[in-house]
């Protein structure tokens, strides 16, 4: 019979529980990944939160979460878990409320001033500027890549989730809800507009036009900045004139840029917007 050795008589003594604790709290993978419970708390109080500075509570949460995903955040990159199809719907609810608003508020407004006035409310820019006051960007579900480009402060992605958000409580709360919100949200904004009814570049071709000038030719003179938020320097230019050059976050906004510069220099006043 073979001799046990002491060694293998003697219990291994445990390792002391202090000891075992400090190794998992300084592990990397413990302090950079947090659990999936947690990031889920995470996003509830988000959502409970935006939820207050919007007045609305959603009887559904699962259309709030789908209206503040975005598709890089969607499981398997499904675009149906996204936002998109929220975005879709909620356009032409914005489109239908503010058309409504517009029609009661102005009366006497012909069909072109109603036009004006609506293609201004609901475009991109106000769409997202109003996503600014309520803080929506903070509530986003972005994948990482998109985050770290910047996304939540990104007017694309703010307008296309601002619409997202109504077509989400239309269908939570139906029509009655969604015209509430969007009063709540575009009623200022809609008995002061915050640019005028004809933009720049309207004003400079009928200034043109008036005079026998051709229409305004307007071309990219430099694009700076990063993919994700460039900047962009136009030219406009008139037979006999000196051209004129504004700058903006979109091709479109520094045509309108330009177009002003060029009227205020000729002493035609217009206050520009960004298009």
């Amino acid at each position: 019979m073979r001799r046990r050795r002491k060694q293998d008589t003697q219990p291994s003594s445990p390792l002391p529980r202090e000891h075992g604790a400090n190794i998992d709290a300084a592990s990397p993978a413990t302090k950079s990944a947090p659990s999936p419970a947690s990031a889920g708390r995470r996003r509830a109080a988000a959502a409970s939160a935006l939820e207050k500075r919007i007045g609305y509570r959603f009887k559904h949460r699962e259309l709030l979460e789908r209206a503040l995903t975005h598709i890089s955040a969607a499981a398997g990159g499904n675009r149906a878990a996204s936002y998109q199809r929220l975005e879709f719907l909620g356009d032409h609810v914005l489109g239908l409320i503010i058309s409504d608003m517009l029609f009661r508020a102005f009366p006497k407004a012909d069909e072109g001033e109603l036009s004006r006035r609506l293609a201004d409310l609901v475009r991109r820019e106000t769409c997202a500027d109003v996503a600014r006051t309520i803080d929506l960007g903070a509530a986003l579900r972005l994948g990482a890549s998109e985050a770290h480009a910047g996304g939540r402060q990104r007017t694309a992605i703010l307008a296309d989730v601002c619409e997202a958000l109504i077509g989400a409580v239309y269908l939570d709360g139906g029509h009655a809800q969604a015209a509430k919100l969007v009063e709540r949200l575009w009623g200022e904004r809609l008995r002061t507009p915050v640019r005028p009814l004809r933009d720049a570049k309207t004003m400079l071709q009928e200034w043109a036009q008036a005079r026998g000038l051709p229409t305004p030719s307007y071309q990219e003179v430099a694009r700076t900045g990063p993919h994700h938020d460039p900047e962009f320097r136009v030219a406009v230019a008139l037979p006999d004139f000196a051209p004129a050059e504004g700058v903006g976050r979109s091709k479109r906004a520094a045509e309108q840029a330009a177009a002003a510069a060029m009227l205020r220099r000729e002493g035609v006043h217009a206050d520009h917007g960004d298009g």
